[in-house]
């Protein structure tokens, strides 16, 4: 084997070497592509390539099946067999894993699991750059200065195992992020958009919906803390739900540990979270959307284990017509509770609301704040999944239907279960980048929400 093989060469090679019960390999392939900017000018770009390798044995003993993981980039030939011993030597050393399961086995190979993985490259900004160009001639002319970046990630992730999986899913995930800031730094506004290839995205619509908001800005109002009826966009939405989501851990809610945990033993299941018809889902194959359909488990964890990798992922309600219907199990929790074996999946889509945008609930809002985003998102306490964070880059007073100025930030401290049981309206449902959590989960769609008594538990003098 060449330190250039190709991965599925080395995931071969790999369950070869080993000398464990059993064996799941991943070759994880990354490329990614960038764009950044300051000052309505680009000041970096760059491409990156890389490999990830994790070798995960499983040794078989008296007392049950024992693992152990290791993982390792940019590995060569001669780094290979170091590796699988590694991970046996850590599966030997280690005493039973909780969660131990037979390797999945069945299904057919991935047609392509021998095909050159897929590369992104500054191409995918073909379109892009040009129309961001125009962008930052737009916002010169009109007085702001324009600051982000654009990201392009794409990673294909080879999955083989000892009982004959063959698997394999590219992955691709880009984010745009455009702050808009006035030239003495007083007035900021932010926007930001995933997408699978950067062909559906502008940034000269983004700039204008930027301008739209420093010009509210321009009136300043000084409101108190307090709860206020607020409209939620679809990324703050989206930052708040990806949280409840990564929360639903189904053995930890029938161990009593967090807001999904019924009163006196067992989970909440069957219960209405929400009076309005809003069903909380994911799909691997949602338009637009895709993520892998069978599971990608580096590790073990209340939500994940490495005996499900390769393990087939079906659509999934998460709360259905505004009912609790599923929280996240491996087979292992799942034998645990009772529950169905419901994996986690990489998207996450709010779907149910209405079909206005969030411009016609601010026309229908008497008084009440817009919300452009939320950041630094923190758990305060686990058993009601109350957090607490920031609003961040304009946060807008709304009177008779129309913006009449930009109010000071905040803090708040809400929960995501609470807000959907007293969210009044919701709206339509569009694709949206989370910002909060936009290194980690970026393939969403939210609709915005209408709350009426959020709360604002203090002033922020941030911008």
């Amino acid at each position: 084997m060449s330190p250039v093989a190709k991965p599925y060469e080395i995931v071969e090679r790999a369950l070869e070497l080993s000398r464990a019960d059993g064996c799941v390999v991943i070759a994880d392939e990354h490329s990614s592509a960038n764009l950044r900017w300051a000052g309505n000018a680009l000041t970096t770009n760059g491409v990156t390539r890389g490999r990830t390798l994790t070798v995960i044995a499983t040794v078989d003993g008296a007392e049950g099946t024992a693992s152990g993981v290791v993982s390792r980039s940019a590995v060569t030939a001669e780094e290979l067999e170091p590796l699988v011993r590694a991970a046996e030597a850590a599966a030997r050393g280690a005493g039973p894993a909780e969660d131990a399961q037979p390797l999945v086995t069945g299904g057919e190979a991935s047609p392509d699991f021998r095909d050159a993985p897929a590369e992104t490259s500054s191409a995918v900004f073909a379109d892009f750059a040009p129309a961001l160009g125009e962008a930052f001639g737009r916002a010169r002319a009109g007085g702001r200065e324009l600051y982000g970046f654009a990201n392009h990630e794409l990673t294909s992730t080879y999955l083989g195992t000892s009982t004959g999986l063959r698997l394999r899913h590219d992955q691709p995930a880009g984010t745009l992020e455009l702050n808009a800031k006035s030239p003495d730094r007083t007035r900021s506004a932010w926007a930001g958009r995933s997408t699978r290839d950067f062909k559906d995205v502008d940034p000269t619509v983004l700039d204008a919906e930027l301008a739209q908001r420093l010009g509210w800005a321009e009136r300043r109002i000084e409101l108190p803390a307090g709860r206020y009826e607020t409209l939620l966009p679809p990324t703050a939405v989206a930052d708040l739900l990806i949280y409840q989501l990564w929360s639903s851990a189904a053995r930890d809610a029938a161990e009593g540990r967090t807001v999904f945990s019924k009163p006196g033993g067992g989970t909440r299941i069957g219960e209405t979270l929400s009076p309005l018809p809003l069903t909380l889902r994911s799909d691997p194959n949602e338009p637009g959307l895709e993520s892998a359909p069978f599971v990608i488990a580096h590790a073990s964890g209340d939500d994940s284990s490495v005996f499900d990798n390769g393990l087939p992922l079906a659509p999934t309600d998460w709360v259905r017509q505004g009912r609790l219907e599923r929280l996240i199990t491996t087979r292992h929790s799942a034998g645990l509770t009772g529950l169905p074996v419901t994996p986690g999946i990489g998207n996450l889509v709010l779907d149910g609301g209405g079909e206005r945008s969030l411009e016609d609930m601010v026309a229908a809002t008497e008084r009440g704040l817009l919300l452009t985003c939320l950041w630094y998102i923190r758990e305060v306490d686990p058993a009601t999944l109350l957090l607490t964070g920031l609003t961040r880059d304009g946060v807008y007073l709304v009177e008779n239907g129309e913006v009449v100025g930009e109010v000071n930030n905040f803090r708040f401290n809400e929960s995501p279960v609470d807000l959907l049981s007293r969210a009044t309206e919701a709206g339509r449902t569009e694709r949206t980048l989370p910002r909060e959590w936009s290194d980690y989960f970026t393939r969403a769609a939210m609709p915005p929400l209408r709350v009426p008594d959020f709360n604002m538990s203090s002033v922020s003098q941030g911008v």
